[in-house]
């Protein structure tokens, strides 16, 4: 085995972990916020949300 088919074995290793890992932000996304909210065109909605801050 040389060099180039490790290295094609690492790039397949990080592409399946990133994969994963947007998966995985993907579902913790969706079930933290709301589909109306997440689509909406407010900027900074979220932030407004999250914080809380009353004036």
């Amino acid at each position: 085995m040389d060099i180039w088919n490790i290295l094609e074995y690492a790039a397949w290793a990080l592409s399946a972990l990133f994969g994963t890992l947007m998966l995985i932000n993907l579902i913790r996304i969706d079930t933290t916020f709301d589909n109306e909210l997440l689509t909406s065109s407010r900027e900074g909605e979220i932030e407004v949300t999250a914080e809380r801050h009353q004036i």
